[in-house]
């Protein structure tokens, strides 16, 4: 995965809902679910909660911890 977008993971914060200006690599399991199940918003938020889900999914948080 190419590292710049491992760095919006860091930097970006989620714009609004319940978590609104945490950053997206804190948001929590159970929300990215319910988005996999209603459906992710589109653009590049979308994605990066998609591919967000997808890290969450398949246990590689660790790719974050050192640019944290």
């Amino acid at each position: 995965m190419d590292k710049a977008v491992l760095l919006e993971f860091i930097s970006t914060r989620m714009p609004y809902g319940k978590y609104k200006g945490r950053r997206i690599c804190d948001i929590p399991e159970h929300y990215l679910v319910w988005y996999h199940s209603k459906g992710f918003p589109g653009g590049k938020l979308g994605m990066l909660l998609n591919t967000m889900y997808e890290i969450r999914l398949n246990g590689l948080e660790d790719l974050l911890k050192p640019l944290k």
